[in-house]
């Protein structure tokens, strides 16, 4: 799995002209799915992404986890994270998995994340979508799990 971590303010998710998902402060979750992947693997995506340590703390450093800071989470299926622009002008989309095998593994990260704890948001799963988000910092990083 692949993931993008933004720290946001605030962020939204829009399909169709309705908003089906928003949070405050926190972290919008992009993420991608490849063939090899399993539960597990979204076991520990949901992990990290929970307890990796990309908040602001008391003094303003990036010292505290989502978990720590009470960071909701806003998370979005996107396939195109791997798509490979190696060769020519056009991606090639192979290297994402098919949705019946990535749908599922989105949605365990999903509930794994609501199982620790966490407040999580989701976009539609293959749906053309319209992510708003209001960076903070800005604070990106992206795992490869």
């Amino acid at each position: 799995m692949r993931a993008v971590l933004q720290r946001v303010r605030s962020a939204s998710v829009t399909v169709g002209g309705e908003v089906v998902g928003a949070i405050g402060a926190g972290v919008c979750v992009l993420v991608g799915v490849t063939h090899s992947d399993e539960p597990h693997t979204a076991q520990i995506l949901a992990d990290k992404v929970w307890n990796l340590r990309m908040m602001p703390d008391e003094q303003g450093r990036i010292g505290r986890s989502v978990a720590d800071a009470r960071g909701e989470i806003l998370l979005i299926s996107q396939f195109t994270l791997y798509g490979d622009v190696s060769r020519g002008r056009r991606p090639s989309w192979a290297g994402a998995a098919k949705p019946q095998l990535a749908e599922p593994l989105i949605e365990e990260v999903g509930r794994a994340l609501r199982t620790m704890g966490a407040h999580v948001e989701t976009g539609v799963f293959g749906a053309d979508m319209v992510v708003s988000i209001e960076n903070d910092g800005p604070v990106t990083l992206i795992l490869d799990i």
